[in-house]
This record gives structure tokens, C-alpha cells and sequence, in this order.
């Protein structure tokens, strides 16, 4: 089974991604699917106009999807500017959308409403999302509940294409978690880099610990009994425990053994632990980027020859081989 999605690369990656993605990937990995991951850095052009900015991010989240444990043993993994013909599949799908379809998208609508820019880009890019998705011709797609739409416009315009052309685009199913872990961030609201409230998988010691002690608590003394259930720390914690962690922080919550700032830094520890051993890797691979570079070229190698493959017969429906 062929499985591909994609990250921008907007920013350090943090929790609320590691739960609401990542895991998620190198659990298909270990289940052995074909996967394809790419690096959205075109996408990330509709918002992102400094050329250092991006090239800084784009080597981060590739960075750090290696250190977290995808390889290129077992995932492609890749950035969508190094798969031209994602391009010229672009344009196909454009002359096939109906501009209706483009208006309805919640997505262009939500980002205009929070100042963004109303580009071209912007509007266009569920065209270019379809074009990412369909060159590679996978069986399933991972995606939140809110990315649905874009999926479903994928298939619509893959659907045109087969009635126009004939069957040749695969339409992709959306996987979408049955339980999807929201990640609250530090003021309480869904961790996202938009919010400024995120914990970062891969900020140093000192930054990381302030951003786990921002989480906001209310101003229950320490001796006095804490409400568990309602604390955005344990809410973290339990993302990161086993069951007897969990049982046993509960316990000292009911029995006001700890204070919010105990909480705090158990959190801490426990993410310090979890991504230890990816943090460490993080942190060499930025002192050798070459390595960095050498999954990426492999990756782009691979998706190339398949998008190629694909591209190929797209042009001969369309009339365009010579």
C-alpha cells in the first residue's frame, strides 16, 4: 500500500505536529507501506518571502524527520520543488478545475480571514496539493478532518480527468485517525505555530524548559489536591506516559503531592526522555548537513522516476507526448 503526505515548512516542529502526523508516519513505516513523504516547499512560498527563512526550514523539518526516524531505507522522503513534473500536472488539473471548486475551499476562506494574503498561490493550492498527491498515484493519503475538503478536491478533479481522458489517475482514499490526539499548547489553546503557544520537539534545554513552564495553570497552592483532568501539563503528560505513569501523577495530583511547577518538570523530564535520543540526532545532523542533503537527493531520485513514470502517461491521454 502506498502511502504519501506532506509538511510545510513554516517552523520548528513541536509537539502538536509529533502527535497529530509524525507518529502516525513512522507507524506506517514500521508496518512496512510504501511511504512518501515530501517537504511542501512550494506551498510554503504562498506565505514565506525570505529565501534564508525557508531554506533554514526546509532543512529542519527534513532534519527532523530523519532524527525522529524516518530512513530512506524505508521512506521516500523528498522536496516537492525537486519533482518538477508535479508542475506540468499542476497546470492539467487547473484547465480541468472549475473555479467554483476553488471558491468553496474552507481553507483559502480561513486564511484570508486571518490577514493572509489573498494570492494566486493561496487560491490555487489545492490544485497544486492534487497535483502533489496524484503524480505519485498513492492508495491512501493521511489527513485531519479539517484537510479532508482538499482531499475530496483532489478526487474531484482526478475524477474529471479519467471522464475527459479516460481511467488513469488513481483516486485516493483520505485516512483520517479515528481518535486524533489534540495537543493543547501552552495558553491552553490547539498547539499551532500560528498561536505562538507551541513546545518544540528540537529547541535547545533552556528554551524548552521555558516554554513548558508557560503552560498556564490556575493558582491552586501546592499541598492542596489538583483537578487532573482539567491541567494542560497532565494532559500533555498522558500524551507521553504509559498507564502506570499516568496512574501514578494522577495519584499525586488527588493527594496535592505535587504543584504545578512538580508538574512542569516531570513533563519536562518526560520529554527530555522521549525525544532524547532524536534530539541528539537532530543536533548532529545540523553539524553535518551533507547528510541531510544525501536523503533528500536520494528521495528526490526515487520520486522523480515515479512521477516520470506517471507524468508519461498523463501526456498521452492528454495529447501532449510526441
Amino acid at each position: 500500500m502506498r502511502i504519501l503526505s506532506g509538511i510545510q515548512p513554516s517552523g520548528s516542529l513541536h509537539l502538536g505536529n509529533y502527535f497529530g502526523a509524525l507518529e502516525q508516519f513512522l507507524g506506517f513505516q514500521e508496518k512496512g507501506a510504501e511511504l512518501f513523504i515530501f517537504v511542501a516547499d512550494l506551498h510554503a512560498l504562498t506565505t514565506t518571502k525570505n529565501p534564508e527563512e525557508l531554506k533554514k526550514n526546509i532543512f529542519e523539518v527534513a532534519a527532523a524527520y530523519i532524527a525522529l526516524g524516518l530512513t530512506s531505507e524505508k521512506t521516500v522522503l523528498y522536496r516537492q520543488s525537486d519533482v518538477p513534473e508535479t508542475l506540468e500536472l499542476n497546470w492539467i488539473l487547473s484547465c480541468l478545475a472549475p473555479m467554483g471548486l476553488l471558491e468553496r475551499a474552507v481553507s483559502f476562506k480561513d486564511k484570508t480571514a486571518k490577514g493572509l494574503e489573498a494570492n494566486v498561490g493561496l487560491f490555487n493550492y489545492p490544485i497544486l496539493q492534487a497535483a502533489d498527491i496524484l503524480i505519485m498515484q498513492p492508495d491512501k493519503v493521511p489527513v485531519g478532518r479539517d484537510q479532508k475538503q482538499h482531499l475530496e478536491i483532489t478526487r474531484d478533479l482526478a475524477d474529471k480527468f479519467n471522464s475527459a481522458f479516460g481511467e488513469t489517475l488513481k483516486l485516493p482514499d483520505p485516512e483520517i485517525p479515528k481518535k486524533v490526539a489534540v495537543v493543547p499548547g501552552t495558553d491552553g489553546e490547539k498547539m499551532s505555530k500560528s498561536y505562538g503557544n507551541t513546545i518544540e520537539l528540537f529547541a535547545d534545554a533552556a528554551e524548552l524548559k521555558k516554554q513548558v513552564f508557560r503552560i498556564q495553570t490556575d493558582s491552586t497552592p501546592k499541598g492542596q489536591p489538583l483537578d487532573y483532568a482539567k491541567c494542560k501539563v497532565f494532559q500533555i503528560f498522558k500524551l507521553l506516559a504509559n498507564e502506570a505513569e499516568e496512574t501514578d501523577l494522577a495519584e499525586k495530583y488527588r493527594n496535592g503531592e505535587v504543584g504545578y511547577g512538580d508538574a512542569k518538570q516531570i513533563l519536562l523530564d518526560k520529554i527530555l526522555e522521549k525525544f532524547g535520543p532524536a534530539r541528539a540526532k537532530f543536533a548532529k545532523l545540523q553539524k553535518n548537513p551533507g547528510e541531510v542533503e544525501k536523503v533528500l537527493a536520494s528521495g528526490a531520485k526515487q520520486a522523480r522516476a515515479e512521477a516520470q513514470k506517471n507524468l508519461a502517461a498523463i501526456r498521452k491521454k492528454v495529447g501532449l507526448d510526441s
